[in-house]
């Protein structure tokens, strides 16, 4: 992907220098990104920018920082896991934006930068002065990206948005197994992992275009509409037949304590999955040849005695003995593992998902390698998570200041 014509020169040595150094290119080498957010959904997005290889800044309050490295107490401080595992790749500089010295200096980012990407809520960015229009007028190719919670307009835009806050508001978090089970929150950032992965397809979409129009534009995604999106199949039908579906209300689906854990079973995909289902917990009969249950209607109306019929029988042996005989009529199935598990098992190791990197104060650190394997272009854990401010010297000599203007600048508090 091309870069902004101010930088191309001065990268191509640095990028030249890595690529020998990995032995193999990077995806977006040469690609420079001034990231502004924080959290989960903005930095997820950069995170997976700078595995492949663009150069992400990192611009961070002075003294505080992003807020994920406070959002829980943890020994390192600021250097904790919660911030490490979504910002390695990348390099930090602490601004006063505040004060018109802070925005000079952002703005002599920004004529460098192909990307800007924040996720605060809507119109923060215009506010600081650094809006699409604005930055426009300073680099005419820049690709201005925006997470937000709700959009730029409607009844909600004014709102924070926050993972949980977009599953209630979307609908997600309604849908039960049963009206017995409580509401309740999804224990993982669903909506933030989501958004920021949808904030970094809009980003690669607008490189591309950028490409072959030599322009940049505005890229935009909310949590609310990431939420909605990720409900196509069940809002279609919504909206064209009007009944729900609910995935988790599957009469021969779910999840079934054993002896020593749980088992969770899809009874899908095949002619007769009940049948199969049937031979599998050793049931007296075929309950597929059953009146009212022959159907996958009548297996829906039916449900509620299926599944205790289920919960009863495997309820009498392990997880293991189930799993084992659930595989061998080909119905899909899997224990119910902790995280914990999860990491240590032999299928996480063989796909390489954890990585050791070396931070100068928390020593090595253990954290999930990204996703996506590239043949020709792989990803790289080039550098751990930045310690707040720890390239501010370095990136500004980059973008030509001298020594005395960096002394200046530490002096007058805009960058510390």
């Amino acid at each position: 992907m091309t870069t902004s014509a101010e930088s191309t020169a001065e990268s191509t040595a640095e990028t030249t220098a890595e690529t020998t150094a990995a032995g193999a290119p990077r995806a977006l080498e040469g690609v420079t990104v001034l990231d502004f957010t924080q959290v989960y959904m903005g930095p997820s997005c950069t995170q997976m920018l700078a595995d492949y290889g663009a150069e992400v800044i990192k611009v961070e309050r002075p003294v505080w920082g992003d807020l994920s490295r406070n959002s829980l107490p943890d020994p390192a401080g600021q250097e904790n896991p919660i911030f490490i595992s979504i910002n390695r790749n990348k390099r930090s500089v602490t601004i006063d934006t505040r004060t018109e010295t802070g925005r000079e200096v952002v703005l002599d980012l920004v004529r460098r930068s192909d990307v800007v990407v924040s996720n605060f809520r809507s119109g923060v960015m215009e506010r600081m002065g650094f809006g699409y229009d604005a930055l426009k007028e300073v680099n005419p190719t820049i690709v201005w990206a925006s997470g937000t919670g709700f959009g730029e307009t409607g009844p909600y835009a004014h709102k924070g948005g926050q993972d949980v806050i977009a599953q209630a508001y979307s609908g997600v978090m309604w849908r039960r197994s049963d009206d017995t089970v409580p509401l309740s929150v999804y224990p993982t950032t669903l909506a933030d992992y989501t958004t920021g992965m949808h904030l970094c397809q809009g980003i690669l979409l607008a490189l591309i275009a950028r490409d072959r129009t030599g322009e940049g534009q505005k890229v935009q995604v909310n949590m609310y509409d990431s939420m909605l999106h990720m409900q196509m199949q069940e809002a279609a039908t919504q909206l064209n037949r009007g009944h729900e579906v609910n995935w988790a209300a599957m009469p021969l689906s779910g999840v079934f304590p054993t002896t020593d854990g749980a088992v969770c079973m899809v009874g899908a995909f095949k002619e007769n999955p009940l049948r199969d289902i049937s031979k599998a917990l050793e049931l007296d009969e075929d309950w597929s040849t059953k009146p009212g249950f022959d159907t996958l209607e009548g297996q829906f109306e039916r449900r509620p005695e299926l599944q205790a019929l289920f919960r009863e029988r495997f309820a009498t042996d392990t997880t293991a003995h189930w799993v084992e005989r659930l595989e061998a009529v080909d119905i899909l199935c899997a224990p119910v593992r902790s995280l914990v598990e999860a990491l240590a098992d032999e299928q996480t190791a063989a796909n390489g998902m954890v990585v050791d990197m070396e931070h100068p104060h928390g020593g090595t650190m253990r954290v999930l390698n990204a996703p996506i394997r590239l043949s020709a272009t792989p990803n790289a854990a080039r550098r751990p998570a930045p310690m707040l401010g720890e390239h501010n010297a370095e990136v500004l000599r980059e973008l030509g200041y001298d020594e005395e203007r960096v002394a200046a600048l530490l002096a007058d508090g805009v960058i510390r």
